[in-house]
């Protein structure tokens, strides 16, 4: 949408996000994936994620036009084998070392090849991700160097180890603000600019409020968490920008997770489609995007990357990405 306020003489641009999709066409998705997983022990895996993330990204429009996901069941599913080899080999060295009578050693190979892996699958899963997901025909794409990327991510770890887990916030805001600031979406850069006392001081207020209230304050907890990591994004494209805010509030997010709750409860787990459509269209219809960057003036610039064994790395060890 484009208003006629202006800052500085510009056009403020105001896009909207919507998410399209209905409860009823994602259950029958999730079904067929899960009975063919069950008929394929589990080989449909790739296929069934493609399709989901598909159906997701094709039902979100901006300004009137659809995101779409552009990876295929074929390239996870190679992924997917280079990973099982990965795994295969550490548990086979652990095995043996073990069998050496060297279980030391054994856990120690373990506890650093996790080390290792865990920043090398949230940089390969992010790259993925990103270059299959496209706008109009423009691609988001991930620059972040992996060597970086795995010293900066060891470094965090270490200093929340040795912190008792004190520098966690800091960590997580170090890590998110490089993940973030090497995002883009053709030829726009996001930057994010968390901070971690910040991030530290609202995350002890929240836990200690949810005490006091006997956990009533955590629908609160959770929208100041969802208001931290959009507020502090940013797209900048030339001298142009767009900045992101939040309006959920902790009502909102109690009346969300109460009813998906309840849904969760009175159908034995199947209503799953519609707690994850519900959530996914609570959050994008708060989030309020405003700036100057017109949409159109961006070009393509990123590059398609099609391996996906950092996507399956990361679904292997349950990790969220971003």
């Amino acid at each position: 949408m484009q208003q006629p306020n202006s800052r500085q003489g510009d056009v403020l641009n105001t896009p909207s996000l919507s998410f399209h999709g209905s409860g009823e066409t994602y259950f029958g998705i999730l079904i067929v994936n899960m009975l063919l997983m069950i008929v394929t022990l589990g080989f449909y895996y790739p296929w069934a994620k493609a399709k989901e993330l598909q159906f997701l990204y094709s039902s979100t429009e901006m300004e009137g036009s659809r995101f779409s996901w552009n990876g295929t069941g074929a390239e996870i599913f190679k992924g997917f084998i280079k990973a099982v080899g990965i795994f295969a080999a550490l548990i086979t060295i652990v095995y043996i070392f073990n069998a050496m009578g060297l279980p030391f050693l054994s856990v120690l190979v373990y506890l650093v090849s996790l080390l290792l892996l865990i920043p090398y699958a949230i940089h390969g899963s992010t790259r993925y991700h990103w270059s299959r997901t496209a706008w109009r025909s423009i691609r988001f794409g991930y620059r972040g160097d992996r060597n970086e990327f795995i010293k900066l991510f060891i470094k965090e770890m270490l200093l929340t180890l040795v912190t008792f887990g004190i520098y966690g916030s800091w960590a997580a805001m170090n890590i998110r603000n490089y993940v973030m600031g090497h995002l883009r979406f053709g030829s726009g850069e996001f930057s994010y600019e968390g901070d971690g006392w910040e991030y530290f001081k609202m995350n002890i207020k929240g836990y200690f409020l949810t005490l006091f209230t006997l956990g009533i304050y955590v629908f609160w907890w959770q929208a100041d968490i969802f208001r931290y990591s959009i507020d502090h994004m940013r797209l900048q494209h030339g001298n142009k920008s767009y900045n992101f805010q939040s309006k959920a509030t902790g009502g909102g997010f109690a009346g969300l997770l109460i009813v998906n709750m309840l849904i969760f409860i009175f159908t034995l787990g199947f209503g799953f489609a519609w707690i994850q459509v519900r959530t996914i269209k609570f959050m994008l219809a708060n989030v309020e995007i405003d700036g100057d960057i017109t949409l159109a003036d961006l070009q393509q610039t990123e590059e398609e990357y099609r391996n996906a064994m950092g996507e399956d790395l990361a679904d292997m060890l349950d990790l969220g990405v971003i």
